[in-house]
């Protein structure tokens, strides 16, 4: 069976999110999206753990639904943990995303890690825990558990990242890294750029959302084609088997917030080749530079740009519905309009990745204005222009020029 699944997100219980991250609202939005498996996300929390335990139960093998409901949406055991720790003389801070079979594995994973840190501070526990005894500790409890570095390229927190990351998975797990069998990509990367290094080839990649308020879930997520459960996800992943892992949805990754170089207080941002010519320091301030994610890359690639291994998964880039319908009206995201019509989309084709991959544009055309028609079909051949992100800025999608946004769109004569 062919189904989306997204395997990292915070609930109400991690920092800077919406307190709508709770279950009812992840299995309304997973409908919304098309999303058939997603992660409930922060299962070390006590109270989040808690609230797992009551509001869901068994259904396929080491998946969950929400009890009392005949909703189609099947939830699957991750979370995120923060690993702060010093490592051959330099301060390390890894995200990792980590894979349980089940509540009873979770439950015993949280009575290790409790003794270690405090799990009730914050969703995502910020540990001083060595990336390798992370792993060592949670395969102890279960060897169906996956261990998979979160973000990989970003600067402060991930694997790879330029101000706390390591070169390579082996510098980073030592002898646990065999058990290291994907990376995340992260919002700022994508599968072409991470090819690019040793590391980005030996293991498969995967996408995720990260998504911190429900509307966000499914920006970047998993295709398969395998049985819904548990061990089917996990070997699809292992195995980096292309008929049954059939693609990831990705950002353009210019869109991410580190993708490149720069100093967001300065409003700063630079090009890899600019930052070179700079000693990567801020012209403005003199501090360093943020190294994004396009200048590691490159400070890690043995292959050239564009090069692309054999029997890899593919991956499709998209724009959420709700940017393309605003970028198509000129206005912004979150207003009557582009809800309105975001609706309205959903209604006529079930779910945001049928209205983004699946409908003929011919369909979408007598859906909506043959202009929003026109931009979904944009996104979907890659024909956007890209402001890059920098320093934890979002890059910003454009996919008309001004001049092709006509008057009548800016005045609000959608309906």
């Amino acid at each position: 069976m062919e189904f989306i699944a997204d395997f990292h997100l915070h609930s109400k219980y991690s920092r800077a999110t919406s307190r709508n991250m709770d279950l009812e609202n992840l299995d309304k939005w997973a409908r919304i999206k098309g999303i058939k498996v997603l992660t409930v996300g922060d299962f070390t929390h006590p109270e989040w753990f808690k609230t797992l335990k009551e509001k869901l139960e068994p259904a396929e093998s080491g998946l969950y639904k929400l009890k009392y409901s005949g909703s189609p949406t099947r939830f699957i055991l991750t979370t995120e943990i923060s690993c702060i720790y010093s490592k051959k003389g330099k301060v390390r801070k890894i995200h990792i995303v980590v894979f349980a079979p089940s509540l009873e594995v979770v439950d015993k994973i949280n009575a290790h890690l409790g003794w270690i840190g405090n799990l009730k501070a914050d969703g995502r526990p910020m540990l001083g825990l060595d990336a390798k005894e992370l792993a060592k500790t949670v395969l102890g409890v279960s060897e169906e558990c996956l261990v998979i570095p979160a973000h990989c390229m970003t600067p402060w927190f991930g694997i790879f990242g330029s101000k706390s990351g390591f070169d390579s998975i082996e510098e980073c797990f030592e002898d646990y890294s065999k058990y290291i069998f994907a990376l995340e990509t992260g919002l700022s990367a994508n599968p072409a750029m991470i090819w690019r290094i040793p590391d980005g080839r030996k293991t498969i990649l995967i996408s995720n959302s990260d998504a911190h308020s429900p509307a966000h879930i499914g920006r970047e997520a998993n295709v398969f084609d395998t049985e819904i459960s548990y061990s089917a996800i996990t070997e699809a992943i292992k195995s980096k088997n292309p008929q049954k892992f059939l693609y990831t949805i990705e950002f353009f990754p210019q869109e991410g917030k580190y993708h490149y170089d720069g100093h967001r207080d300065c409003g700063i941002s630079l090009s890899p080749a600019e930052s070179k010519k700079y000693n990567n320091i801020c012209p403005n301030c003199g501090r360093p530079l943020t190294i994004g994610v396009l200048n590691r890359i490159d400070s890690l690639a043995d292959k050239e740009e564009g090069f692309q291994p054999e029997n890899v998964i593919p991956y499709k880039s998209l724009v959420p519905l709700a940017e393309i319908i605003a970028d198509t009206l000129g206005i912004t995201v979150g207003t009557k309009q582009v809800d309105e019509e975001y609706k309205n989309l959903i209604k006529k084709f079930d779910n945001e990745f049928n209205v983004l991959i699946e409908a003929p544009k011919s369909e979408l055309e007598k859906a909506t204005l043959p202009e929003i028609a026109e931009g979904i079909t944009r996104v979907r051949e890659g024909k956007v222009k890209v402001e890059p992100g920098y320093d934890g800025v979002y890059g910003k999608i454009r996919i008309f020029s001004k001049e092709e946004i006509k008057t009548p769109f800016r005045q609000g004569t959608l309906f």
